[in-house]
C-alpha cells in the first residue's frame, strides 16, 4: 500500500498481517479521491474503522486540514500511528480508541462537523447500515459527505436517519456509497462541485 498523491506521494504504509484488516485498495483509493478531489483541500475528515488510516492519510497527503481516526483494535491503532509518523502527519491527525457507531451517536456537536466521514466496516457484518442510523446529523457539515465502502451484494440504504444516498460506485467486488444531509448530485471526476 501506498500514498497516491499529493505532499507525500509514493510513500508506503504499514499494514497489519492477518485477515483482520481488509484496506481499500490503492485503485479503489484513486477512484474514489478522483471524485472527491475538489472537496478534500481544507476539509476536516473522519476515518471510521481506520485499520491502517490509508483514507485519512490519502486525504492528508491531499491537504486536508486535519483527521481523526477512529478504531477499537489496539494493533489498528497502533498501525495508525505508526503510518502517520511515516508520512510526518501526525501534527495535524488524532487517533480515538472507540467503537465507531458509539462514536458517531455522541460526537456530534462537541466540535466543529466534519466534511467528509470515511467508514469502511467490515464486510457483510451489517454495520454498515447500523452506522448510517447512528450518526449524528450535528456531526456533518452542511454539505459533507459521508462514504461508505462494501461488498457488491450487500445493500446499503437509500436513506438512513438524516442521510440520503446520493450515489452508488462499484469497483469490481468493493462498492462505494455517498451520502449527504440533503439531496444534491455529486460531482463526477473532474468537474467542480456545485
Amino acid at each position: 500500500m501506498r500514498i497516491i498523491a499529493g505532499r507525500e506521494r509514493g510513500r508506503r504504509l504499514l499494514c497489519p498481517t492477518g485477515r483482520r484488516v481488509r484496506p481499500t485498495s490503492d485503485r479503489v483509493r484513486e477512484a474514489l479521491f478522483d471524485i472527491l478531489q475538489h472537496r478534500v483541500p481544507g476539509a476536516k475528515v473522519l476515518d471510521l474503522f481506520a485499520g491502517t488510516g490509508a483514507l485519512g492519510i490519502e486525504a492528508l497527503s491531499r491537504g486536508a486540514r486535519r483527521a481523526v481516526f477512529v478504531d477499537n483494535h489496539p494493533a489498528s491503532l497502533a498501525v495508525v500511528r505508526a503510518n502517520l509518523e511515516r508520512c510526518r502527519l501526525a501534527a495535524r491527525a488524532q487517533v480515538v480508541k472507540a467503537d465507531a457507531l458509539a462514536y458517531v451517536a455522541r460526537a456530534g456537536g462537541r466540535d466543529e462537523p466534519y466534511e467528509i466521514i470515511f467508514a469502511d466496516p467490515p464486510y457483510r457484518s451489517g454495520m454498515g447500515a447500523a452506522l448510517l442510523h447512528a450518526i449524528n446529523p450535528a456531526l456533518l457539515a452542511r454539505d459533507g459527505l459521508v462514504v461508505c465502502e462494501h461488498a457488491r451484494g450487500e445493500e446499503l440504504p437509500e436513506a438512513a436517519g438524516g442521510l440520503t444516498r446520493l450515489r452508488q460506485q462499484r469497483y469490481g467486488d468493493t462498492m462505494l456509497s455517498f451520502y449527504s444531509l440533503k439531496t444534491a448530485t455529486l460531482p463526477g471526476p473532474g468537474t467542480s462541485p456545485t
